[in-house]
């Protein structure tokens, strides 16, 4: 295919990136089917919500799924990148349930199916935005086959799962302790509860024996919920309460008699050893009251008020009512003390609102069981983590894990497929909606109210979406997929239950890798919040410097597990990146002049910097493939990063110009020149082009080329018997030689372009012809005219700065090179200015006051300036009498 033509003169994302996603997608290049005869590679993505928007862990994490999915559909593989969004319950209902207030309304207003309604308009109207959103970062998503967790077939596979579990005997409905959020007002897993350490109080109370006289003093950090104490438990080898074990207290304020009885649970170095108990408001309370058969009495309700059971404080706020509780605990005088304490308090992770621990009736997974194969898995290294570190977490997490709640009391998302006769009290758990008992016959059926926990249907994600229950073609060829790319903040919430369902259902491991990434984070470490207000919109990233820009950002530096922290200046750099490769590609554009693409050089035409470039890239292609396959993904882009700005920028293309700008079109030089620039700028661009799919495809329609997209031509592979590490080990002694001359030169500043002359010593003779026979490296790349390569036992020259590297030694000679007179000059200017400083430090040290009363390290910070300053004024001397000698 030819190039394109006209390519701009300056790099401009907004004038290319949008018409190449448009032509990727018109060509249904993302697509995949499942063909039989070729190898899968497949991603699922990680779903966002539904109502979300991009933000800067999207475009990290979607970043990293991209640049494997362009990697290895460039190596042939079939390669399914199954996009789509997530219902997100709480999150979505919450959006809507917003607009509804600013109508002046409630969902109860508008009962349920016409909430339901609005929902799924505010659905249709936003859903699409996050995925417009993750096509402008470039993901090659198979737009053709996205999804959503409350699609017709999503919702099929969710029913199937709920039903089997249930049939197995592994859901049950069950009365128990479960985190509850008073905003949300929904009962929320131990897992979606942000446990923050505040500052609190631990209240002392006198809770009197109902006989005899005497009391026991208990230490609570939440006094209101005293109200619904059932016991006070002891540790059973405490010496102080043995003898009050099995008696009755009376409880204060409510004046209710309870037990006193002894728990193994109970730490008698917390406070005083005894602790109230309240089975419906801890769950550490719930699981003593269970073992010992105490009443729950729920003080405290859903809408984090007092319930009727609180008494007089009915209908007050939890917390005003904990004031109200000390105020009378004082004026009864049980009150002993009150102490500063410190202690985790559990938050929503949607809203922030303080958890309450609520005895309530909820649907639970039991997790005991489906646990083991999901650990096992782990074990056996059919699932690998990157890095492996988070397998260790995983396996704790899953050795002590809970049931899982799994009903929430919202009306977005999937119904729980229950239903209850109020005739004859049958439960029904069907696959299929039902309007009659199966049991009597009845009528009067109701379905539960309640819907599941959002990660339930995202636990089915991987093989759902693949079509199952239906054994379908893709499920088949896709499953397990290859690889899941998450943030290790989700572990628990997402990467468990997609195991532990896909083992039950899918009947396999859901994929082969787990590949954990970190968060994205401010410059200064912290996480990026609405409150903070730190965040960074990468949309914003994109229009002003391009997704490629932002691409590249994210990628480099990073480090699987590891958070990033964002700076500006490292977009900066990236988009100097682009500029430099944009650059660079024009140059070549520009002399392609002549060029043959039928012409294949033979090996005698190959110069040292043809077989030294050929060989660094053979190098790059073996390094950048190596740490994709270890998802070191960070270390891939640098090595390209390394290889194009300095080696193939700043060396190659600038060695090669006199081959490239003499025009005899029959010249084999500047033929073979242009053969090697524009193949190694072309398979270059092919490594480039996972990280940055825009520019690469760009520039790559600009140059020679076969194929209709880069994203579908070949990976570059088996270029071994390009390295030369002969060429590399020659070129490395000229590169590092011609940097020691340029820098002499700076250090004197020696006027850019004018030639001087300079005297080579080798200590390896094997590079005396390599240099000699390249005299003109020196000469265009170091002003070097005439060199002279020194034999053994020849006087170094006088009056010459000296530089040593490798095992050359580079002698400069300073007649004639600067002008005598005016840097003598700098010199004494600069000689005057050393001489002041070390007056100045050296009265400072002899001042007593300053020694004796200065901190040791700015006394010590001191000595270090005035003997640096002492160590320049030497140089300096000498640089003066050495210009004095030439004189």
């Amino acid at each position: 295919m030819t190039e394109e033509k006209n390519i701009a003169k300056v790099y401009d994302p907004k004038l290319f990136e949008k018409k190449w996603y448009s032509f990727w997608e018109d060509n249904r290049l993302f697509h995949a089917e499942a063909e039989e005869d070729k190898t899968p590679f497949s991603i699922v993505i990680p779903p966002p919500n539904v109502t979300g928007q991009l933000h800067m862990g999207h475009a990290m994490d979607n970043t990293l799924q991209d640049i494997l999915i362009r990697w290895r559909r460039m190596q042939g593989y079939n390669t399914l990148w199954m996009p789509g969004c997530d219902h997100a319950g709480i999150a979505t209902q919450a959006k809507v349930e917003e607009s509804l207030r600013k109508e002046g309304i409630s969902r109860y207003d508008l009962g349920r199916e016409k909430f339901l309604e609005r929902v799924w308009a505010w659905k249709e109207k936003f859903g699409n935005r996050i995925m417009s959103q993750l096509r402008s970062l470039g993901s090659s998503c198979d737009w053709e086959r996205q999804r959503f967790t409350m699609d017709e077939g999503c919702s099929r596979a969710v029913r199937e799962v709920f039903v089997s579990l249930y049939e197995k005997g592994l859901i049950y409905r069950g009365t128990r302790i479960t985190n509850w959020c008073p905003h949300c007002n929904t009962a929320i897993s131990d897992i979606e509860v942000d446990h923050k350490t505040e500052q609190g109080h631990l209240w002392h109370i006198r809770y009197p024996l109902a006989e005899g006289g005497g009391y026991i003093e208990i230490a609570t950090t939440r006094p209101e919920t005293m109200l619904g104490d059932t016991g006070v438990a002891v540790h059973p080898e405490d010496e102080r309460y043995r003898d009050v074990v099995g008696k009755m207290v009376v409880l204060p304020i409510v004046g209710r008699k309870i037990p006193v009885f002894a728990d193994e649970y109970v730490d008698r170095e917390f406070g005083t050893g005894a602790v109230k108990v309240t089975p419906a408001h801890d769950p550490n309370d719930y699981d003593m009251g269970e073992r010992h058969n105490l009443e729950q009495i729920k003080v405290i309700g859903n809408d984090g008020t007092m319930t009727d059971e609180a008494g007089k404080y009915a209908s007050m706020d939890r917390y005003e009512c904990r004031k109200k509780i000390v105020e009378e605990l004082k004026s009864l005088g049980v009150l002993s003390s009150i102490e500063e304490h410190e202690h985790s308090v559990g938050h929503c992770s949607r809203c922030n609102s303080t958890i309450e621990p609520l005895v309530s009736e909820q649907w639970f997974v039991k997790m005991d069981t489906l646990a083991k194969p999901a650990i096992e898995a782990v074990r056996d290294g059919r699932i690998q983590f990157v890095p492996e570190r988070f397998s260790k977490i995983y396996i704790n997490w899953l050795e002590n894990i809970r049931d899982w709640c799994i009903s929430r009391q919202l009306w977005w998302g999937h119904r729980i497929p229950a239903w209850y006769c109020d005739d004859c009290g049958e439960t029904i758990v069907s696959r299929d909606d039902i309007d009659t008992c199966p049991k009597c016959g009845g009528k009067h059926i109701r379905q539960d109210e309640d819907v599941l926990d959002t990660w339930f249907s995202s636990g089915l994600w991987p093989f759902a979406t693949m079509g199952w229950p239906d054994d379908t073609r893709e499920l088949r060829h896709f499953y397990p997929t290859s690889v899941l790319v998450t943030g290790y903040d989700i572990i628990f919430f997402w990467v468990v239950r997609m195991v532990v369902m896909g083992l039950e259902f899918g009947k396999d491991i859901p994929f082969r890798h787990v590949f954990i990434h970190g968060l994205v984070r401010d410059d200064q470490g912290r996480k990026m919040s609405k409150s903070l207000g730190n965040g960074i919109d990468p949309v914003e990233v994109i229009d002003k410097y391009g997704a490629d820009t932002l691409r590249f950002m994210l990628v480099t530096g990073n480090t699987p597990g590891n958070d990033l922290r964002f700076y500006w200046n490292r977009v900066e750099s990236a988009r100097n990146f682009a500029n430099k490769l944009w650059n660079a590609s024009r140059f070549m554009m520009m002399n392609l002049e002549g060029f043959d693409g039928s012409f294949v050089p033979c090996g005698d035409d190959f110069t040292l910097e043809d077989r030294w470039i050929l060989s660094r890239y053979a190098k790059t292609v073996e390094g950048v493939t190596e740490n994709l396959e270890k998802f070191e993904l960070g270390e891939a882009a640098r090595a390209i990063y390394e290889f194009i700005w300095s080696e193939l920028c700043d060396w190659y293309i600038e060695l090669v110009k006199p081959r490239l700008y003499a025009k005899d079109g029959g010249d084999a030089s500047r033929m073979t020149a242009q053969y090697v620039l524009a193949y190694v700028l072309e398979h270059t661009l092919r490594l480039l082009h996972p990280f940055m799919p825009f520019i690469t495809e760009e520039l790559w329609q600009h140059l020679p080329h076969e194929g209709i997209s880069i994203m579908a031509a070949e990976w570059p592979s088996g270029e071994a018997n390009r390295i030369d590490e002969d060429a590399e080990r020659c070129m490395t002694a000229i590169m590092d030689t011609i940097k020691a001359i340029r820098n002499m030169r700076a250090e004197v500043g020696a006027q850019p372009g004018k030639k001087s002359e300079a005297a080579i010593s080798l200590s390896d003779e094997t590079l005396r012809d390599v240099f000699a026979s390249h005299e003109i490296y020196f000469k265009n790349l170091a002003d070097v005219e005439p060199m002279t390569i020194m034999n053994d036992g020849d006087e170094h020259p006088r009056n010459a700065l000296t530089a040593v590297s490798g095992g050359v030694t580079s002698y400069l000679p300073l007649k004639g090179l600067i002008d005598v007179e005016k840097e003598s000059a700098r010199l004494k200017k600069e000689l005057e200015n050393i001489e002041n400083e070390i007056k100045r430090t050296t009265a400072k040290l002899n001042n007593e006051n300053f020694t004796a009363k200065a901190p040791a390290a700015v006394v010590e910070k001191e000595k270090a300036k005035k003997e640096e300053a002492e160590a320049k004024r030497g140089t300096l001397i000498a640089r003066m009498e050495q210009l004095k000698a030439m004189a």
